[in-house]
Parts: structure tokens; C-alpha cells; sequence
């Protein structure tokens, strides 16, 4: 009989694509090393484009993992999410229709996504254009639908329990994998896929970005320097693309089957502000209350967090914003805090901004740890906290915090610690 605490729900596998790596442990070593996955935007023509720089997705073979023929059928976003889901399940011992020691039907998929592939939209509305209905492909829309990627990750491993996709904005990757840590956690399923996707790199979005004046601008000559979290110089964030999943299982299941546990997650909440459209709510309640709420739901106190991940998106509303929840959420222990913003590395991966922030979390505590925040060498005074500028640490990591904010006024945060029995 479930207890009223829960079970609890451990890591035992993960995987990404993104632009820095195409493998967990490659890209870990940029992140140590300070290196950066942001370049010059190279998809598209930008001549027009005010912004001229992006983490892009580059030297990607699908098909070292996924056959020829399904990726042909998928979306950007579809593939990265899958291959990152092959990676997370080869590492965590588990394959198909319950190979390794899990039931399938209560197994089951919840990703993120932001909006899906819009690559496949803008492609076949000029063959509207041009050719009219006939020029349609027949899998424009199975490919472009945010669920798909969900869908194929079931499809390929035969769970036959949940498949959802959630969409809050640049939220959707932490609150996919906090509602999979709730489903195992009060019995819903005993294991689930989850984290997040975005492939949305294209003309269109990039436009509308630029349109609403968010992107950053002012150093498309250099872009590794462009994402400068907390730093007074900053002027928009870098738009990014990628997956982050994870495997997560119940801690019996994980431990009868011999499981190699990376982690545990002890804690999620998810809040709005109930305030504007695209800008967060300045004085950061909402933040400071996801916050709150997934450290009680830890049952911890705010003194036993080493390190938060933040959003960090170097955004002149974001960071002070994010800087003041943090102190309304710790109090005084916000100044003993380590806070980094990884976009600063990895550019701002959407919805898949918080799974592959998420892995950077137990990685930390794994290697204890602290990422740096690469460019801040003029901080904000208003950013008054410890950013590890410039160059990761070594040091004690007991607890680490992630937050992520989205357009809509979605926040959520995840708490994650070193497993031990």
C-alpha cells in the first residue's frame, strides 16, 4: 500500500542532442570545460535578420541509432527526442515491451514540447503556395504535431501506460519530467520516459522572436559571447534547439533489476503568475513560490540546497526577476547559494531548456560540481548572487534546484539529490 509520502522515484538513464554534444558525457565535458555550443545561425539566409546567431544542432546523424526510414517520417524535434530516448534507454538496461525488467503497462512517455515542427509547416505551406493542396505532403501533419515525438517514444518501446505531451512554453521540459516523478510517485506508473524537444530554428520563429525584440543582437560577430546571463551587457537570449530525457523508475523496480541509480528527484511544483503574456512578473513571486513549493514537497529546508540551475536566459527582465525570487525563496542562504545559467553554453533550448538542465543537475551532483555562467564579466548590480562566473567549480553538492520560466507565466522547479539508501 502506497504510504502518504510516495515512493521514490530514482534516475537510471539519460539522454541529449543538443548543440553542444550528441552524447551524455561529451557534452558534460564542454559544460565543465566552459566551452560553448553557440555559432553563426547558418539554416537560413539571416541578411534580413536583426539576430544572426543560434545554437544549432550540427554534425547530427540520426541514423547511428534510428533506421533510415522512420527518420525520414519525423520532425526535427521528433528525432532528437527519440535518439535521446535510445541513448537513455541503453544506458538505463531497459528495451522494448518490458526487456530489462519493467511491465509495460505501467510504463509510460511525458515530454515537452514547445511548438512543434515548424520546419514542416513552413515547407509545406510554400508548396501550398506554389502547387496548391496537391503539393502537400501526406505526413505534414502526423510530422508537425507536438505529440509526435511522445507518440513515436511509445511506439519504439511498446509502453502501453500514459503518453502525454505538456506545453508551457519554456516550462515544458521540467514539468514533463515533474509530472512523470508524480505519476511513478503515487502509483500511477513504475517508469517513464520523459524530459523535453524543440527543433525550432527556422525562418519563421526566428523572425517572430526578433519581431518581439527578445533574441540578442549585439553580438552577431561573436557569437559564443552573445548569451550573457546576469551580466549588465546582455540583450536577448540565443535561440536554441535540442532533447534532454531521462529515465525514471521507482526505486524497488529500479533496485530488483540491479539498476545503476544516477540520482534521485525528491520535489516539483508548478505555478503562474497570472500576470502577463511574455514578461514575468518583475517582483518573481511566482517563481519564488514553484520554488517554495518544491522544497517542501522534498522536505527539505531552503540551507540544504547547494546549487540552482536557473533560467537565466539573459533577457533584461529575466535575470533581475529571477535574481530577486531566488532571495525571496532562500532568504539569507541565497547569498551562501551557487546559481548558474548553463544557457550561456548551450543557448536556450525552449522546451527543452529544463530536461537538458535537469541532466546537468545530476551530473553536477554526480562530480560535484558547479557549472559556470559563461560572458559574466560585467555583472548586473542588480544580480547580486554567486553566478560562478566564467569558470565551473569544484565543491559539495548535496541538493540541486532547477527552475524554469515560460511565456504565459508558467514556472516550474525541480529538486534532485545524490542517491543513497
Amino acid at each position: 500500500m502506497l504510504n502518504m509520502q510516495g515512493r521514490r522515484v530514482v534516475v537510471t538513464g539519460m539522454g541529449t542532442v543538443n548543440p553542444m554534444a550528441t552524447q551524455i558525457e561529451d557534452f558534460w565535458a564542454k559544460i565543465k570545460a566552459g566551452e560553448s555550443g553557440i555559432k553563426s545561425l547558418s539554416k537560413f539566409d539571416t541578411t534580413d535578420y536583426p539576430s544572426k546567431v543560434a545554437g544549432e544542432i550540427r554534425d547530427f546523424d540520426p541514423s547511428d541509432l534510428l533506421d533510415r526510414k522512420e527518420v525520414r517520417s519525423m520532425a526535427d524535434f521528433t528525432q532528437y527526442a527519440l535518439h535521446s530516448a535510445v541513448q537513455a534507454m541503453n544506458q538505463a538496461g531497459l528495451g522494448p515491451n518490458g526487456e530489462g525488467g519493467y511491465d509495460p503497462f505501467a510504463a509510460g512517455v511525458y515530454l515537452g514540447n514547445g511548438i512543434g515542427g515548424f520546419e514542416i509547416v513552413e515547407e509545406n505551406l510554400e508548396k501550398l503556395l506554389e502547387r496548391g493542396p496537391r503539393g502537400v505532403a501526406p505526413l505534414t501533419i502526423p510530422k508537425l504535431i507536438a505529440n509526435e515525438a511522445a507518440g513515436n517514444i511509445s511506439i519504439r518501446y511498446g509502453l502501453r501506460g500514459p503518453c502525454h505531451t505538456t506545453v508551457t512554453a519554456c516550462a515544458s521540459g521540467t514539468d514533463a519530467i515533474g509530472m512523470a516523478y508524480h505519476a511513478i510517485k503515487y502509483g500511477q506508473v513504475d517508469m517513464a520516459i520523459t524530459g523535453g524537444t524543440e527543433g525550432a530554428i527556422t525562418k519563421l520563429a526566428v523572425a517572430g522572436f526578433c519581431r518581439l525584440q527578445a533574441l540578442s543582437t549585439a553580438y552577431n560577430d561573436t557569437p559564443t559571447t552573445a548569451c550573457r546571463p546576469f551580466d549588465s551587457k546582455r540583450d536577448g537570449f540565443v535561440i536554441g534547439e535540442g532533447a534532454g530525457i531521462l529515465v525514471l523508475e521507482e526505486l524497488e523496480q529500479a533496485k530488483a533489476r540491479g539498476a545503476v541509480i544516477l540520482g534521485e528527484v525528491i520535489g516539483f511544483a508548478m505555478t503562474c503568475d497570472a500576470y502577463h503574456l511574455t514578461a514575468p512578473n518583475p517582483e518573481g513571486d511566482g517563481a519564488a513560490s514553484a520554488m517554495k513549493a518544491a522544497m517542501r514537497e522534498a522536505g527539505i529546508a531552503p540551507e540544504e540546497v547547494d546549487y540552482i540551475n536557473a533560467h537565466g536566459t539573459s533577457t533584461q527582465a529575466n535575470d533581475v526577476m529571477e535574481t530577486k525570487a531566488i532571495k525571496q525563496a532562500f532568504g539569507a542562504h541565497a547569498y551562501n547559494l551557487k546559481v548558474s545559467s548553463t544557457k550561456s553554453m548551450t543557448s536556450h533550448l525552449i522546451a527543452a531548456a529544463g530536461a537538458v538542465e535537469a541532466i546537468i543537475c545530476l551530473l553536477a551532483i554526480r562530480d560535484q560540481f558547479f557549472p559556470c555562467t559563461q560572458n559574466l564579466t560585467d555583472p548586473d548590480p542588480e544580480c547580486d548572487l554567486d553566478y560562478v562566473p566564467l569558470q565551473g567549480v569544484p565543491g559539495r553538492i548535496r541538493v540541486a534546484l532547477s527552475e524554469s520560466l515560460g511565456f504565459g507565466g508558467h514556472n516550474g522547479a525541480l529538486v534532485f539529490r545524490g542517491y543513497s539508501n
